[in-house]
């Protein structure tokens, strides 16, 4: 499709953005006001029970969805089957666009691009302040790519986003509000993290001993805080270390107690998985073509 001058101003292939969310009343006007430059937005929620629905049908431009929640990226995935445009720019409920960003996306359009996918940096904010160490200082996602092209890996928690060739990386960075007001509904949702993380490995054939239990929870807050510097940022860093340490014992400790129930004939009780073949068609399709290429 031809880019449409007279709703966007400007040239170029159409755009859809695309957001996922999930009780996230607090962000989804800024997530989906930093968009409002997209020909169209796709939003997929996954059943919120506060004010976010409300909110994101409040824009003419939304096109919403609501679905059970199977993971970042079946939730993703099912969203790009709704895509009408050329190209694709995502982004979850608490990051942002920011104003240099669009000018560098829609330059980038209008010139032509000369891949098909490309890669941000992200700045993250914790309780308003932006994290520039603790692990987070090369945080790069690929979020801007042309439709067919990229789809993200079955996995319930931290899926990829594959792509048909290279994804370059742009000059300017998305926001990432990644604790804003709700301090202690992330520390509950890391503790879900850990839950999908180890059924992820439960699903994945891997197990725990209880010397990893300790050990890498312990490995993780030392590479973040002392390695990669979590300590240069303050009490923030601190706390932001040892709630990724948290979040890395849960999902080892629940694997382990897993391991643990099985030997005495209690089976895990595992999230749901998406395993419909459509949410993945274009997945097997992208992996086929690279192996052929290799």
């Amino acid at each position: 499709m031809e880019g449409s001058e007279e709703k966007s101003g400007r040239r170029g292939p159409s755009v859809t953005g695309v957001i996922t969310s999930f009780n996230e009343e607090h962000n989804i006007a800024d997530c989906i006001e930093s968009l409002e430059w997209c020909d169209e937005i796709i939003l997929v929620d996954s059943f919120s029970t506060d004010r976010t629905p409300e909110i994101a049908q409040s824009y003419e431009k939304v096109r919403f969805f609501q679905r059970p929640y199977f993971g970042a990226g079946a939730q993703k995935n099912w969203a790009l089957q709704h895509v009408r445009h050329d190209w694709v720019i995502l982004l979850d409920s608490d990051e942002r666009c920011t104003p240099e960003l669009r000018e560098e996306v829609v330059a980038l359009l209008t010139a032509g691009p000369e891949h098909d996918a490309y890669t941000m940096n992200r700045d993250v904010f914790l309780l308003g302040k932006r994290i520039r160490f603790s692990g987070w200082q090369h945080d790069r996602v690929a979020r801007l790519f042309r439709r067919g092209t990229a789809y993200y890996e079955n996995r319930r928690v931290h899926s990829l986003l594959h792509t048909s060739g290279e994804a370059p990386i742009l000059d300017h960075p998305i926001e990432h509000h990644m604790v804003d007001r709700s301090f202690d509904e992330y520390a509950f949702r890391l503790a879900k993290y850990g839950y999908w993380g180890a059924a992820q490995c439960w699903r994945d054939g891997v197990r725990s001993s209880a010397l990893e239990v300790f050990l890498r929870p312990a490995w993780r807050f030392f590479r973040t805080y002392i390695l990669q510097l979590g300590i240069l940022d303050g009490a923030r860093g601190l706390v932001f270390c040892l709630l990724q340490s948290y979040s890395t014992y849960m999902k080892f400790a629940i694997l382990w107690g897993w391991q643990a129930n099985d030997e005495r004939g209690i089976p895990p009780k595992l999230p749901e998985f998406d395993d419909e073949n459509s949410t993945w068609e274009g997945l097997s399709e992208l992996v086929g073509e690279d192996e052929e290429r290799g």
